[in-house]
Formats: structure tokens, sequence, C-alpha cells
């Protein structure tokens, strides 16, 4: 039944990387055919035919090598959905199976949904198709293809390609031990029981004895399996040694010489290694596996294999070392808890000093020397074996079976000698480095040979067919040092994977030319400039314990002569610490440029790449060796004098130096003779180096996340243990101040229980509100016991456990006199599920809140943040985002509230984009500080002028301070003591107050006529607030008077000042070590756009602070942090990463939001939409089930006007082909499609000429090509041109996540496959950026056939899919949006709206003649914050051309 050919045909591997296009599903291919006869379009499930299964399918799939085309096209044609699955029962065939699998593994290598990723990935799609709704509703089905599928992995009798599909497969089940459904089916597997396969009962018992548990454990499994019939005894023994089988024909396969041979072999065993370090990798899989493996002896067995030393086998050898790396991973397999060094090494030389023991009672006399040897010369070495080798094959095999090792294995390739048994007992004493020494001697600073190697080469070219020695990003790590250290390795790989690219392009841009022996380059690139060989100027000597040295001084000297200002300012610019590449290019012949392979020579010669060393810039110096100031004035005649050369002083890498000189002795010559070229990294880009350092000094430290988090970020225990509810530091009653805006606001917000007013109050009253949660009973809630629960097993929600909600309130005090002295207060409505956000954010403990597009994430984060910061004045809140523009949002609205300023700071490059009045940088802020102590010194005067004390009292804060004791103070006091009497009525209180004078300058009087006493005392008490304040604003300010330093001032800012600091996750990244070095600490973490940050970048912003012993009866050190709030939306975007072995393969795109959702820990969705008309909204709602509309969408005027000119308000235009051609790919991975980007430009020309404001219209494009082209034509027709101007922005859907604007067009580019859109992610975002109106240019063919796009695309296709225009409106327009009117002005295609356009402005242009119309205002608008990125400019030549075409008016 198995195909018998064990390698792929040539057009199998042609084939391999083909993707079906349009035409492939609707053509008349042999699966297109079949298809549409069998299952396509039928009403029922049709019945599965076993000759369909056999004929139709499988032989056509083997006969074709299984080619990964095909079996896309066939996923895509729904022959899971529609047919196997639903047809599958206990009696289906081999066949039938195998497809399945086949499927199931394509939809894994294409990132789309198997069996659903997480809980709830079922609520997606509502269509019963979907394989997670069927798994759910067939489990018993699910459970029998589970087990035909383990039968089969066992089964030699299958082809090997047909059994590394089957291994891939349990791959991805162990994968997704989050499905319920799964874990039940793979725990069996790798259970205790499976300790029945150690090669004695000794090993076994020594292993039990180590931990109570484990004895229980084996008990229980004992008494199920005696107390079992026989067929379930029959099926526990097939559990039980799966695996230890799977592993001994993994012996069989790598000890065989004539299977060693084959290449199918290779990729069975490469597969298989990936398998075993995915259960070595994750505690609840390795606890018993790790034993096994071990006994087993399978690493020095795969080491001395012959397949480990054919050559070719490269990918093998490295992820046997990344095997190994797991199997030896310094924890403890039981408890999970991470030993450190010392205590590794401990553990180590207590096995070697029970050898010694065991040698000094039988073999002393043969092995003295190893007997009395020191432990630490005791390791794998000749010296080691030589001892060994006098001992006779006997006594060999008695001291190992004494020793504890299996030396016997049934099988028949391995060959079980001597030397074999020599080889297992060597390989038992080796000391192997933990992953913190390992990574220790890791170079950040690429060199050629790094950046060519071959596993990173590997990366680069992955395509999904074959396994990668990268460890991989899961839902649970073995400790944080493993997390931290797989993100460390992945990051620098993903780093230098982008640092390659950014060279060769570069390079490519340069054009090298060989001219006789030299090179010369003759293009250009803003980011390379040729240069002279550097010269090196310093090397200092190695600093005490090292060997390399301590810094090696360079020059470099540009030409900068032919540069204009602008790209000649980007090299003077550079900054200290920015990284700069040397390159030495050296040309060669095309024919010689042609490397094929993933060798470093063949790679690297095809870009003339020859050598590449980093340097850090110290200093960028003027042709006569001066520092340029950071900001050059320019001449007063407004000439600027032309610059020949600018000298830039580097530090070379000292360890690439050091290697570089302890080579030939020529070496370290030829290198830097032979750079003739620097490169540079935009700024932004160039930061790999510090988040590098950071996260490898996190990973050699003992820096660990808050105790009450650790379980829950390690992905073990029960996922709501870390929530305020469980937590015993909860808070009883919170103030939750201007949240709720009256008593209604408050009854409507908690729906279910019941409000209660204090004893105090008899009925309803106004805010603040003071809330107490109380149980069914009246008693406080109790945390619920740490007891261990199924992941699976629901939590009870809170508000069915919580009824009683107790309500007091407080009279807020006079904070003062003056206007401004008024606190400024929320005035959002919160819906109840915001309020349930705000309330468990305000809380201690872990938050996580979902928020769909336009339901009020920055809303509810901001009011959090004001209630944490009136609740707890002691504690500092960071706050993080993914972009600058997510951080700038949420400042505006945190300095709209109640919060002083001068607690507030921004760090990071992006303060210069908030719009607001102050600056909240570091630098800013002081400013701020100082400016507002001259005020504050002013008032000081004008008080003591007020009540004549004499003297220069507002000279500094230390003379006001003085002031306030001696005159303020005691005249406040005596007053006081006047008003406690409680003598004296309202007019004696009146006139007896002291600073009549002070107040003189009020708006109104100080005191009405009629006040009551209470109310004189009230107005008096907020005075004396406002003078207090004054003072202790002052007090505040004196460190800034002392410190003199502009660096200590800001520092002190940091420590000391400011309690909400907010920074990018990239900037705490970098920035990390300098941070915590100062000595800051903070309380707790706000995330925004926590779902599009790296898992990494999440934990760092939790790390920014070093830990503080304990002050209970623990010992230890902890994090102090209280409160960690992650904000975001994982159905949008994930983190973005360039290279797809990294994203797809080892998951570096899962953050930490999405991995919370994965294991269950609970959340918060936001509900209700505020920002999108709901027939907009509408597009999107079936990514969230749940989602409503809040009551200014359906009542605003702006959302119940039409647009004008438009007969709908959202519509998908079906674009043709536009003279004869669709998309286009000039280079890879850069598609244009020139008919939409001339349909968008005409529609935004169309949108200007009605009066349509460019700043409310942005148009997006599915790919980076797309958007350049669209900029290009926008720049041929409308830039210069005052009637039209440029749109808002023009960005990738990607990059606009995040922002929204009220009109968007959408270009989806792609004519043939849907191609990117696949993903429901990027389909969300693009769908949900639009406020009032839509506009969708797009294939319709292509998009109507994907299933998994049909629940969006149904509502777009019930409109007319050509544009409908109405004629005779002007923007705004009165017209309603559901008025009558017709279906509109038909637009039949690209020239007819090109025409219409062109009619229209000249139709425009006459009138403005006549004096019947105006130009329109100019408006500054930004076209994205991504112009000079992904190949902007770069455009097919033939569209190019078509560009001069007068499709619209020039």
């Amino acid at each position: 039944m198995a195909p018998t050919n064990a390698s792929l045909n040539a057009d199998a591997e042609n084939a391999l990387l083909g993707r079906p296009t349009l035409a492939d599903l609707q053509g008349d291919n042999h699966y297109a055919h079949t298809a549409r006869k069998t299952w396509l379009d039928k009403k029922k499930s049709p019945k599965v035919q076993q000759k369909i299964v056999k004929e139709e399918l499988w032989d056509h799939l083997e006969q074709d090598g299984f080619a990964f085309g095909q079996l896309l096209l066939l996923e895509q044609l729904q022959v899971l959905e529609g047919y196997l699955w639903p047809g599958f029962s206990e009696d289906s065939s081999n066949y039938h199976i195998l497809l399945i699998i086949l499927i199931l593994n394509v939809k894994r290598r294409e990132n789309l949904p198997s069996w659903g990723s997480y809980p709830v990935e079922s609520q997606v799609n509502e269509q019963a198709n979907t394989v997670a709704d069927l798994l759910v509703n067939k489990s018993a089905e699910f459970s029998t293809l589970f087990r035909r599928i383990l039968s089969m992995t066992v089964d030699t009798s299958l082809s090997l390609l047909v059994r590394t599909q089957l291994i891939t497969f349990m791959i991805g089940a162990f994968q997704s031990l989050d499905n319920g459904i799964v874990r039940k089916e793979c725990a069996p597997l790798v259970s205790i029981a499976i300790w029945h396969n150690l090669h004695s009962d000794a090993s076994r018992e020594r292993r039990l004895d180590q931990n109570p548990t484990l004895k229980k454990a084996w008990r229980a499994a004992a008494k199920r399996y005696d107390a079992a019939d026989e067929p379930t005894k029959s099926k526990l023994r097939f559990e039980r040694t799966w695996l230890f089988t799977l592993m001994l024909d993994f012996i069989d396969k790598i000890s065989d010489d004539k299977q060693v041979a084959s290449q199918d072999n290779l990729h069975y065993c490469e597969r298989l290694l990936e398998f075993l370090t995915d259960l070595q990798s994750q505690l609840p899989t390795r606890r018993h596996v790790n034993s096994l493996i071990q006994n087993l002896n399978l690493l020095i067995i795969i080491k001395l294999s012959p397949l480990c030393e054919k050559e070719g086998s490269g990918l093998f050898r490295d992820l046997a070392t990344l095997l190994q790396h797991y199997t030896y991973f310094p924890i403890d397999d039981q408890s999970g808890q991470q030993f450190s060094t010392v205590e590794y090494h401990q553990k180590h030389d207590a096995k070697l000093s029970n050898l010694q023991r065991i040698i000094i009672k039988g073999y002393q006399s043969k092995l003295k020397v190893l007997a009395l040897s020191n432990l630490g010369s005791v390791n794998n070495n000749e010296e080691t074996r030589a001892e060994f080798e006098s001992l006779s094959d006997d006594d060999l095999r008695q001291l190992c079976s004494q020793f504890g090792l299996r030396i016997t294995y049934p099988s028949s390739s391995l060959i079980q000698d001597r030397e074999l048994i020599l080889n297992i007992l060597l390989a038992s004493l080796e000391r192997h480095h933990t992953f913190q020494e390992s990574i220790g001697g890791m170079p950040i600073l690429p060199t050629d040979s790094i950046l060519y190697e071959a596993s990173l080469m590997r990366n680069a070219e992955y395509n999904g067919s074959r396994p990668l020695a990268v460890p991989k990003l899961n839902l649970q790590y073995l400790s944080m040092g493993d997390f931290l250290w797989r993100s460390f390795i992945l990051h620098r790989s993903e780093s230098f994977y982008e640092i390659r690219n950014h060279i060769e392009d570069t390079v490519k841009r340069m054009q090298p030319r060989l001219v006789g022996t030299s090179t010369r380059f003759e293009g250009f690139s803003r980011l390379a400039l040729p240069i002279a060989k550097p010269a090196i100027l310093d090397v200092a000597p190695p600093k005490v314990g090292e060997s390399k040295p301590a810094i090696v001084r360079s020059e470099v000297i540009l030409d900068v002569q032919r540069l204009n200002s602008g790209v000649r300012r980007e090299w003077e610019t550079l900054r200290p610490d920015d990284v700069v590449f040397l390159v030495g290019v050296h040309a060669q012949d095309d024919s010689l440029a042609n490397g094929n392979g993933y060798t470093y020579g063949d790679a690297s010669r095809k870009h003339g790449i020859k050598y590449i060393r980093c340097a850090e810039v110290l200093q960028v110096q003027d042709e006569k060796g001066r520092p340029l100031r950071e900001q050059q004035t320019r001449p007063e005649d407004g000439y600027e004098r032309r610059v020949r050369q600018r000298r830039i002083i580097l530090k070379v890498d000292t360890v690439a130096y050091s290697a570089d000189i302890k080579g030939a002795a020529s070496a370290a010559t030829e290198v830097y003779e032979s750079i003739n070229l620097i490169v540079r990294r935009r700024a932004r880009e160039n930061n790999f180096k510090s988040v590098l350092e950071s996260i490898r000094r996190l990973t050699l430290s003992d820096i660990p996340v808050p105790s009450w988090l650790q379980e829950v970020f390690l992905g073990y225990g029960d996922p709501a243990s870390a929530t305020y509810q469980r937590l015993s530091n909860r808070l009883k009653s919170i103030d939750f101040r201007d949240t709720f805006l009256d008593w209604a606001h408050l009854i409507e917000s908690f729906p279910g229980r019941t409000i209660e007013p204090s004893e105090e109050a008899q009925s309803s009253f106004g805010p603040p509100y003071i809330l107490e949660t109380m149980t069914e009973e009246g008693h406080e809630e109790a945390p619920r016991p740490s007891k261990k629960r199924r992941r699976d097993q629901e939590d009870v929600p809170t508000s069915a456990r919580t009824k009683k909600v107790l309500v007091s309130t407080y009279k807020p005090p006079n904070t003062g006199p003056y206007p401004t002295d008024a606190p400024r207060l929320n005035s959002v409505r919160f819906t109840p599920a915001q309020i349930e956000a705000i309330s468990s954010g305000t809380q201690p403990g872990l938050s996580i809140i979902v928020g769909p597009p336009g339901t009020g994430k920055t809303d509810v984060a901001t009011q959090i943040i004001n209630n944490i910061y009136h609740n707890f004045p002691s504690q500092r809140t960071l706050l993080i985002a993914h972009s600058n523009q997510a951080l700038n949002n949420l400042f505006r609205k945190i300095v709209a509230l109640d919060i002083d300023e001068r607690h507030l700071l921004r760090l990071g490059h992006g303060e210069e984009e908030l719009e607001t009045e102050a600056s909240y940088s570091k630098h800013g802020r002081v400013e701020s500080f100082l400016e507002n102590g001259a005020r504050y010194l002013g008032e000081v005067d004008r008080l003591a002028k007020s009540i004549g004390a004499p003297g220069a009292h507002g000279n500094s804060c230390e003379t006001a301070d003085y002031f306030n004791l001696v005159y303020i103070k005691p005249r406040w006091k005596q007053y006081w003591d006047v008003v406690a009497t409680g003598t004296q009525d309202a007019q004696d209180i009146i006139t007896a107050f002291p600073f009549h004078d002070y107040f003189s300058n009020l708006p109104s009087p100080l005191f009405s006529e009629n006040a009551s006493r209470r109310e004189v005392v009230d107005i008096i008490s907020g005075c004396y607030r406002h003078i207090e304040k004054i003072f202790s604003e002052l007090e505040d300010i004196r460190p800034f008077e002392i410190l003199r330093n502009s660096r200590d001032k800001a520092n002190y800012l940091l420590v000391k000042e400011a309690r909400i600091i907010a920074m990018t996750s990239t900037h705490a990244a970098m920035r990390r070590q300098e941070i915590a070095n100062l000595g800051f600490h903070y309380d707790n973490v706000i995330m925004e756009e926590a779902a599009q940050i790296t898992e990494i970048e999440n934990f760092i912003p939790l790390a920014l602070q070093n830990p503080q012993e304990l002050k209970n009866e623990h010992s230890g050190k902890d994090m102090p942090l209280q409160r960690v709030v992650l904000i975001g939306d994982h159905f949008q975007n994930s983190p973005i990463i360039q290279n797809q072995a990294f994203s797809q393969y080892a998951n570096l795109e899962q953050s930490l939001f999405l991995r919370f959702v994965r294991l269950g820990v609970p959340t918060i969705m936001l509900d209700a939409q505020g920002r999108a008309r709901p027939s907009l909204a509408e597009l999107y709602k079936w990514r969230y089930p749940a989602l409503q509309n809040l009551p200014n969408v359906l009542t605003d005027p702006e959302f119940q006007t039409a647009n004008a000119g438009f007969r709908y308000d959202y519509q998908f235009v079906d674009v043709p082909d536009y003279k004869g051609k669709g998309e286009s790919t000039p280079s890879p991975h850069f598609v244009q499609n020139l008919g939409e980007a001339e349909y968008a430009v005409a529609l935004f020309m169309y949108m200007r000429l009605l009066g349509y404001p460019a700043s409310r219209i942005s148009i997006l494009a599915t790919y980076a090509g797309q958007r350049a082209l669209i900029r290009d034509v926008l720049a041929h027709r409308c830039r210069d041109n005052r009637l039209f101007g440029m749109p808002r922005t023009v960005s990738t859907v990607d990059r606009y996540q995040g922002e929204q604007n009220d009109y968007i067009i959408l270009s989806l580019t792609r004519t043939t496959r849907p191609g990117y859109l696949r993903s429901l992610r990027r389909l969300t975002v693009a769908l949900s950026r639009a406020r009032l109106g839509l506009y969708i240019l797009g294939r319709r063919a292509v998009f109507e056939v994907v299933p998994e796009l049909h629940a969006a695309f149904e509502l777009l296709f019930q409109r007319p899919d050509t544009l409908r225009l109405v004629t005779g409106e002007l923007q705004p327009t009165a017209r309603v949006l559901n008025d009558d009117v017709g279906e509109g002005v038909e637009m039949t295609g690209v020239e007819h709206l090109g025409q219409y356009v062109f009619e229209m402005t000249q139709a425009k242009v006459e009138a403005i003649k006549k004096g019947e119309g105006l130009l329109p205002p100019e408006e500054k608008v930004v076209v994205g914050d991504d112009d000079e990125d992904d190949g902007a400019g770069v455009i097919d030549e033939e569209l190019e051309e078509d560009l001069d075409d007068p499709v619209q008016v020039e």
C-alpha cells in the first residue's frame, strides 16, 4: 500500500513549493475534477468510497511523490472537511487514515487551524464543517483515529515516507496539549508506565526512591492494570511500549549501513529526533521520557551511528545536539526546580563518587588511579579510556551493571561489542556544560563565518519539508532559564538573518564590478559607502582573566562630497554605540557567482562578500578630527559649505579581532585590508546588540518572575491561580472614584448582582463609590484552595459566586478655590465588561483583557492607571506598548485625567510625536520641573507679600521651605486651633482667615454671603490644600536645584519622582540593564498591544528591576510586582517575524498574551464597540460573536449619515485585469497590481473632489509592493495637485494595526491565490480599520472559494461587486444611510472610473476659473511611518510605463 520509491522524483521536487492558483481550483485537473464530482457543493456529506480514496486520491498522490503542491490543492478543495473526516469510521481503510494525516500536516505547515489552537478557537467560525468543530462533535472517532495512527507509526512495513508523515502528525499532537481531546490521547504515551521498559528493576527502583510521589503513581498504574479486563490490558501494554518500540526502531535505522544510504531514512530519523526533543522540552512529557532516553543511552548511540558520521547529515547532527541539550538540562524532572551551575556539577560529582566507591570495592587493583583521582579529572577523555582498557570484557560488563547502565539491546543492526560498552561507560562520566556556560561564549556581533554557517543558512531556506535544529517556543517551559535560553537563541538567529539579508541587499544595490584585480562600486545605497581600508589606531591589552583585547579602536574616513545633505546628515548623526558593518566585497565574474546549497563559500560568493566585521561607533568627526556637534547650525548666509570628508572612530569587535590575529600570520592583515565598504542600518532596526545583551544577562542571572506568577508563566498548575480571586492579598474594597458617572451607571455595571448602599446611606447617592464585593451569604469571598485541577475543568465565573456589592461613599476633599484646582473627571460611561476589566486591573494579580476593535481598550487601561494612582500613592506603574503610536494614544488620555503631570514620564524617542503642550521625556520633565519651580516661587513671593513677611522667600526651594516652616505653618496652626473650638460662627471664621489678600485674585469672591459654617470650613480647607500643594511641589523640585548634572537630574526623576513611566517594549529590551542598575523599582505593569509583542519582549518589562529580599518567613529574593495587566487581541496580528523558519517552525511569533489564552488563563472580553458603523462592525463580528454596539454608533449623526457620493457604506469591488494584467511580482514576495493601484487612487481622487478631507482617508494594501506602487501612482497623479494632495496614510495592513480612520480604501492585490489574507488574523485587522466607509478592491473569484474566509466575505458579496456611486452629492451630505436612492451609477472598471474622475476634475477646474468654487485647504498629512521600508519605489518596469497612460487627469 505504501510508496516503494524512496526518493521524490524531479517533478515532485519542482511541485513541492508550488501553490495552487485560482485556475488550479477551478480547472480541469484531476483533483479539482474529483472534488467537484465527489464532495464539493453537496448538500449532505457524501459516503466515502474506498475506490475513490485509493485510486483517485492515494494512487495519484503516491505517483507524484506526495508533492506538497498537490496536497495543498486538496486541502483547499476541502477534502478533509467535506469528505475524509465526515466519512471516517472505525472501519476506514489505512489509505483513508493516511490521507487525513497528510491533510492535517499540510494545515499545520500552513499555520491553519487543525483541531483548534486554543479554547476560543471553536468560536471563530460557526460553520459545522471546521475541523475543530468536527473533533469536538466526534471525539470518539478521533480517539479511534489516533489509535490507528499509533499502530501505524510502529508498522515497519510502511514506507519511510509515510512513517515520516505519521511522526509529523504526532509532533503536532504533542504541541497541541492545550486541546483536551488531543491531550487525553497523548498523556498515556508518556506516563510513568513507560518505565516498564527500563533495563532492570533496580534501575527503576532507584528512580522511584527519589520521590514519594513517583512510588504512589507507579502503584496506581499497577492497580489500574491489574483491575482491567484483557482488551484494556492489551491497550495499556501497547501505550507503555509504544515510545520504547519507536526508539528501538530508530536505533536500527541509524545503525543499519544499508538504510543509512537512503534519504528517506535520513528525513525520517530527523523527524523522530525532533519529536524526542519536543518531548524533552516540556516538563509534563519529560518527567518519565528523560529517564527512558538516558537509560537507552540514546545520545551516545546516535553519536557513534553511521548516519551521524555520514556526509550530508549536518541537520541530523545539529538535531542530536539539541536533543542532548534538553536531555542534560539542569532541572529536576519531577519538581521542575532548576539547578544552579554549582548544584548541577555537584550532582554529577556525586555520580562520579558513586563510581569510585564501586571501583574501590571490586576493581581497585585494576583501576587504582581512577579510584583515587580528583573528581574534576574524571571525564570522557583519553586518560579515562586508557584506564578502562585494562578491564576484561566481563569486568567491563559487570562494572556497567553495578553502575546502573544498560549494555544490551534487542536490536539486529546495532553492533553490541566492547567498544559500544566502553563508550556508554565513558559517556556517563562526561561533564556537560550548563546552558548558562554555553550561552556566555556565544558572540552577539556576527562575522561572515557566523552569518553564513550551515545551520543559519538552513533556517533561511526553510520551507517546512524538514525540521530545523532550533528550539521552539511551546506552551510550557522547563524553567525561566530555559525560556530565556530559547529566546536568546531564536532572537539571535532572527537578528543575524535580518543582518545578512540587509548586507546582501545593500551590496547588491552598490553593484560591485571587477575592474582588473580591484572592485569598484557602480551603484548607490544611502546605507553604505565605499571606503579605504580602516586604520587600526589602538589595541588595548586584555583585561585580567580574558584573552581578547580590552578595546580595538579604528578610524574610517568617509567621502561624503557627493552625498546630498539629507543622506550626509544621516551618517553624521550616527550615535555612540550604533553598530556598523565593515564589509570586504570582492566582485567576481557572473559565471562564478552562482553558488547553490548551504555552504558558506557558495552563499557568500554569490554576493561577492568576502569578510564581514562589526564595529561600534565611538565618535563622528569632521575632516580635521574635531567632534561633530549633534545639532550643527546653518550658516547665517543660508549657504551650506560643501563637506568633503567625515571621520568615524570605531570600536571594532574584539572577539573577531582576537580570532583574526590568532589565525594565520597574515589573516588579520588580509581581513582589514580587504574591507572596502561600510554599511549601516536604520536606527529603529539596529537595536539587536543591546536587546541580545539584555536577554543574555537575564539568562545568566537569577531573575525570577513574581512568585505568584511563576507557575502560570511556565505553563504549569492552575491557570487561574494568578488571578486576584485566588490571591491572599486581594483588596477587600476599592475606591472607584470617577469610574462610575452616577447611580444608574453603577446599577447597570453589575447585571445579576444586588447593589446595597452602606448602612449610613438609606438610598441612592452620587459618586465617588467604594465597592466591597460580598458572597451570597454576606461573608467576604474566600480564596479558592490551591488544589490542582484539570486544565479543561471550567472555572466558576466570579459573577456566579459573588451576588452582593456593598456601596459606600465619602465627600471628596476640596482641592482649592481656583478653577485649575478642580479635579479632571472621567466622562466615559463604561460597559459592564469594561467595569469588570477595570476592577480586575485595579486588584493585585494577573489580568488578561481581550479587546476587539473599537471596544475601548485604551479607555480601560487609562482608568485602571487612574484608580491605581489614587488608591496607592506609594506605588509606581510601568506602561508598555508595542508601538509609539499606541503609547502616545494612551498618554493623551492619561494627561486628560486627574493625574499630576509631575508624576508622568515618557521614555524613548516617540515622545516627540506626542501632541501635548508639555514634554514628558526625561529632559522635558526636568525642564518642566524647573519651570514649575519658578512659577511656584513666584507664588511664594506673592504669598509673602500678602501676609507682610519681609525677605526674599522666593529665591529658591530652600528659602521657600524655610518660609513655610516659619510663617505659613504657624499661621495655619493658630487659625485651625481657633476654628476647632467650635464657638465661632461662619462670619467670625471668615474674618479670622489670614490669607484674604493672597486669594483676592480669584475670578469670583472666595466666600458667598449666605455660606454656612460647614461650607466656609470646606472652602478654607481647599485654600489650605492649595497653599500646601505649592510647598509640596517645591519640595519635590528641590533636588533638581541641588543636582547639577543633567543626567543625574534625569535619573533622579526616573528612580524617585515619576509614578507612571511609559516606554515601548523595544526600549525596555534595549535599556533593561541600564534601568535596573539605577535602582529603578515599580509595582505594576500594564501592557497595551500585548498580543503584538514577542514573548521575550512581554517578559523583559517584568524584569526591569532587580529582585528584592523577601521580608516574610520565606527566604530568598522575589520580584515586588503586584499587578500585571495584559491588554490585547489575539484574534488580530501576532508579532511580525521576518524569517518563516522562526515564525512558523519555532513559533517565535507567539506572544505571552496568546500563550496565556491557550493555557486557559481566565480572560475578560470587552464586548461593545463604539468606533465603527454597526454595518461595518458586522464585517468582523463573525470573529467576535458576542460583540455589540454602543449607543453612540446607533444614534450619533456621523454614523447615521450616508457617505456622500457612494450608494453603500462598504463594498467589495471586483477589479478585473488592467491592460490584460493582474498581479505581478518584480521581486520575491513583492507583489503588485497596477489595476487595483489605479483604482484606489482614482477612488481617492473622487472622494477629494466631493470634499472629503484627505486626513480622513487612508489607503491600505496587503503587500509592501502594492503599497509602494500606490505611493508612486499617488505621487504621479496627486501629490503636486492642490485639488487632491495625499491621503493621511498609505500603509500595509500589518503596519496599520492599532490605527483607524474614517474612510479606508483597501487593496487585496492578489488575483491568483488569496496569499497572506488566508490568515484570519490579518483579515480581521484589514476589515476593522474603518469607522464610516470601507471600500475593498480585489478579485472576487479568488476569495469566494476559500472556506476560512467565507464568514467574512459572505456579507460583502451580498452587495453588488461593481462600484455604485450617487451623483449630485458633496461632502457632507444630508442623506441618511438607509435612504432609498436606487442602485446608483455603476462603474464598470478602472477605465470607467478614471474617465469619470477625469471629467469631474475638468468641471471642477472650470468652476474654479469662473470663481464658482474654491481650492480645498492644504492639509498636512503623514504618508506612513515606513516610507523607506520594504523596497518602496521598486516597481515592475512594465507597470512603470503604464503609469504614463492617462487613466486619470494629469
